[in-house]
């Protein structure tokens, strides 16, 4: 099959771009051919992709995706493929990864009236419909049970073109019989002493992650005596927060790494793993850090939250949220018996359930998508 992927941006660290890159990747081994269109590349290209990058430029972002869509609209006429398999919402899919949450929702439930009548909210709001309209053609690959719910609630999208995917967590993210080697080393390398404890924060998308909250926990976890360091990891702006951690005076204990590749052997030189997300569709690091054995403090918010409350490997914070939770959680899950009692149930839940199987699967499920397509098409 010749099947093209879009993505508007690409980067090596995001964790929908990650997706992207296995997708392809399983695509590809499955004897596929993978024409690859984006606005935007970081890092190296994937082996074997036709990269066609879309040379559209605009003063919004809005009108740039626009641009984006008829650009490649005409290539595919001139070029055709056997499926359009999209990571954003657009027009014209074949079939939408959905690792975005629900635009209307978030636009009718935290923005105010004036926002709606702007062309952005018009223009996301039409490209989401195009994708979950009711009368729309587009097969789904779902990754979390609360946005389903949301985009059912506002497009009444039918079932048949719902299709809720595994998790597909990496195999080098596991705990292996090196682990404690691996965490020793790291935190050598990080200069952490022993009775340093080590938070993370992993996540592209500072504002969305909800890093000022971990930011302001960290310093009352200060007040409360405790030695701790914070290591934010993720490709984003960090003027803001570097500022805020200033004013808290954390200069000292908030480090930022960029994004990294090391990411495995951070999750286990880590102590906990803290997630005050105020937005997120899944959020892919919560279940890496549980099949490292790291324990968790989450938002509710988070598709993947309901693993940690199951596995009990953390705390899930309910909304609407607030700060002093996080604080108690983070304080109560540095609790030497409880961390390790967290990171034993993470470790267990992540031996008995199919926490790695999305890409084989979404794959196949591709496959099967594109020849019914085409058998009805041939009818």
């Amino acid at each position: 099959m010749r099947l093209a992927f879009l993505l508007y941006k690409y980067f090596p660290y995001g964790g929908m771009q990650r997706d992207f890159k296995r997708f392809v990747e399983e695509c590809q081994a499955r004897g596929h051919q993978a024409r690859v269109y984006c606005i935007n590349w970081q890092g190296e290209s994937l082996p074997g992709i036709d990269l066609r990058l879309v040379p559209v430029q605009a003063w919004s972002n809005y009108r740039r995706n626009e641009r984006f869509l008829d650009w490649v609209q005409k290539d595919l006429e001139s070029e055709p493929v056997d499926a359009v398999i999209g990571f954003n919402k657009m027009p014209g899919l074949d079939i939408y990864y959905a690792a975005d949450s629900c635009y209307l929702d978030k636009a009718l439930n935290e923005r105010g009236y004036l926002y709606r009548l702007t062309p952005r909210f018009r223009h996301f709001a039409r490209y989401e419909r195009a994708v979950f309209g009711p009368q729309a053609k587009t097969e789904i690959l779902l990754i979390s049970a609360t946005e389903q719910a949301k985009f059912e609630r506002h497009y009444h999208t039918p079932e048949a073109r719902m299709h809720m995917l595994p998790p597909g967590i990496a195999a080098d993210r596991r705990a292996g019989p090196d682990a404690a080697q691996r965490r020793a080393a790291k935190r050598s390398e990080l200069a952490l002493s022993d009775d340093e404890g080590m938070l993370l924060f992993v996540g592209s998308g500072f504002i969305k992650k909800g890093l000022d909250r971990a930011i302001r926990a960290l310093a009352a976890l200060r007040q409360g005596g405790k030695s701790l360091q914070l290591y934010v990891v993720g490709q984003d702006k960090e003027r803001r927060f570097r500022r805020l951690a200033q004013q808290l005076q954390l200069s000292e204990q908030v480090h930022f790494l960029g994004g990294r590749d090391d990411i495995p052997d951070l999750l286990l030189a880590a102590d906990l793993l803290v997630h005050p997300a105020l937005d997120e569709a899944a959020g892919i690091v919560l279940l890496e850090a549980l099949v490292a054995g790291l324990p968790i403090v989450v938002t509710d918010v988070c598709g993947y939250a309901h693993h940690i409350a199951a596995a009990s490997a953390g705390i899930v914070l309910p909304s609407p949220f607030q700060q002093q939770e996080l604080e108690r959680a983070l304080s109560d899950l540095l609790q030497p018996e409880r961390n390790q009692a967290s990171r034993s149930a993470a470790l267990a839940y992540a031996e008995r359930e199919d926490l790695y199987s999305m890409h084989r699967s979404g794959a196949a499920l591709i496959e099967e998508l594109v020849l019914r397509k085409q058998g009805g098409q041939s009818e």
